[in-house]
């Protein structure tokens, strides 16, 4: 019901604001690189374009929720022109149908808003200006009529908010490399009838149009993730977040950008802006997991808002997976209370972190190094804390240490054990929500050496440190043994070398810049000294 409520209310405010609109007409030309009716069209010499909706309507028979997403693509393949998604969900129960089909477009205007679509297996499907009585093209108007198996949409569109320029001037580079034109229509009337599971109705509600057009390419692309926001106070949202190859967020306009529209005679775009990411959301599959629920933050505008998905089960599978779905949105804008809807488009992929303990290595314990491990996988939008635990019972049971580390290194200042206990650790990784965890287990029990000054150690001097291409170990007593080299994985880079005498040179001129550790064995003992070249 309160979600009913909000729509209403979202609808019956951005209709008002309607009423004194002076830009509904043909040529509407903002400034920057965008115009109507023209850019409305195919632009043929871009390698990829789509035209895109989402909304939430509510039945006026059966009183129910629905949210829907409709999109043309143009991308020529395998003898197509492109293809289309149609998504509808009944938000009441959250039950999810989707239909992906490969079309060939029989009307592709270059100069207007006027597509008709051959869908495979399918029939013909069209979105299109919406024409007066002497089929003139209504500014800012639209009909839809899309229809599969057992769902479709019959719907109007009517502009009620001016253009949002997204970029400020409509282009945007994209990423590393690529770059694309982009407006959106953040608010319009929808009305019409729906078809869910065989049965049709009238609905009524509010609808998002987006408009994209050059290389940047969601098939092949940085992955990303794409929100709409319709604000009970009146004001829209468009926002992403591109990650790099590498899972990471470069913080500037090419990775991160939100534009706003605020009211009829301001729009802004930023990357002043923080997404962190509360919960995550994994298929039943379990090929794909994606983010459920986010806080943005902005000190443009003082934007605090929680945004969470409605439903864990709209995936569209095809050509490619991603995650597109309704949202609910909660929060506070200039310190006033707002709420709100949108929807969430969902590319990146997350992972159960992937660990290596580094440290301890080669079978010995120092209580005066920390215990270090690596995260293998990291991901700036899954920030990953641990548990760390201890065992001295062969594995049988283990202890904590302490928990929700957020570096992957600790130093265990009064270790509860004694010298020469045979010690496993385990590490446990989550993410801020449990979800997406796993745990590592050193390989080996390591011999714990709780004192520096009464053991082995303290017998031993190493210099310099950093270290240039020599490496000196000076013993109060004269030696004989072997060393070695190790990585900062534990992973040995040298064979062992034996020496004895009461000094120790180690060439390391050889050695990349780094950190590692020469483990010294000898009849005395063992020691892991750490060092830097």
């Amino acid at each position: 019901m309160k979600f009913k409520i909000l729509l209403v209310l979202i609808f019956g405010l951005t209709f008002n604001v309607a009423q004194a609109q002076d830009w509904k007409m043909y040529p509407y030309e903002p400034t920057g690189q965008v115009a109507f009716p023209l850019d409305e069209g195919r632009h043929a010499s871009e390698p990829i374009e789509w035209w895109y909706s989402a909304g939430h309507v509510v039945g006026q028979t059966s009183g129910k929720s629905y949210s829907f997403m409709y999109t043309f693509f143009h991308f020529p393949q395998s003898g197509f022109d492109g293809f289309r998604i149609l998504n509808i969900t009944d938000d009441d129960t959250g039950t999810f149908i989707q239909d992906i089909k490969p079309v060939n477009y029989t009307t592709l205007s270059t100069t207007s808003f006027d597509i008709e679509a051959a869908v495979f297996l399918a029939g013909t499907e069209y979105w299109r200006n919406t024409e007066d009585v002497n089929n003139i093209p209504i500014p800012f108007e639209y009909e839809l009529f899309a229809s599969t198996a057992n769902a479709g949409l019959d719907i109007s569109f009517e502009t009620l908010k001016r253009p949002l320029i997204v970029g400020d001037d409509g282009y945007l580079d994209q990423g590393d490399t690529s770059y694309t034109y982009y407006y959106s229509l953040t608010s319009n009337a929808v009305a019409g009838s729906l078809t869910f599971n065989g049965v049709t109705e009238a609905v009524i509600g509010t609808g998002w149009i987006d408009r994209q057009y050059g290389n940047f390419n969601p098939f092949t692309g940085e992955q990303y993730e794409w929100f709409s926001m319709q604000l009970s106070n009146g004001m829209d949202l468009n926002l992403w977040n591109i990650f790099t190859t590498d899972r990471q967020i470069p913080n500037n306009e090419e990775y991160k950008i939100l534009s706003a529209y605020v009211d009829e005679s301001t729009q802004y775009t930023t990357d002043d802006f923080e997404i962190e990411r509360l919960a995550f959301n994994c298929m039943p599959d379990g090929e794909m997991c994606y983010s459920s629920q986010w806080r943005l933050t902005s000190t443009v505008n003082n934007i605090d808002l929680t945004i969470t998905t409605l439903h864990d089960n709209t995936e569209v599978l095809l050509p490619f997976r991603f995650f597109e779905g309704a949202t609910s949105i909660t929060g506070t804008v200039n310190g006033v209370g707002v709420t709100g809807i949108g929807f969430s488009e969902l590319l990146h992929g997350y992972e159960d972190p992937e660990l290596t303990i580094t440290t301890p290595i080669a079978g010995v314990y120092d209580a005066s190094l920390p215990v270090t491990w690596t995260l293998n996988n990291p991901d700036d939008g899954r920030p990953i804390f641990y548990d760390l635990e201890y065992s001295i019972d062969n594995q049988n049971n283990f202890n904590p240490i302490v928990s929700g580390l957020t570096e992957p290194s600790y130093l265990w200042e009064t270790p509860s054990i004694s010298n020469n206990d045979d010690v496993w650790f385990k590490i446990t990784a989550y993410s801020i929500d449990g979800t997406l965890t796993n745990t590592i287990i050193s390989t080996s029990s390591s011999s714990a050496t709780l004192s520096n000054e009464d053991l082995f150690k303290s017998m031993i001097k190493l210099y310099p440190n950093p270290v240039g291409n020599q490496l000196n170990l000076d013993f109060s007593l004269a030696q004989t043994g072997s060393y070695s080299i190790l990585d900062m994985s534990g992973r040995r880079i040298s064979n062992a070398s034996s020496f004895s005498g009461t000094s120790l040179k180690v060439p390391t001129k050889e050695l990349s810049n780094g950190v590692y550790f020469i483990l010294v064995s000898t009849t005395e003992g063992k020691a892991i000294f750490r060092f830097l070249k």
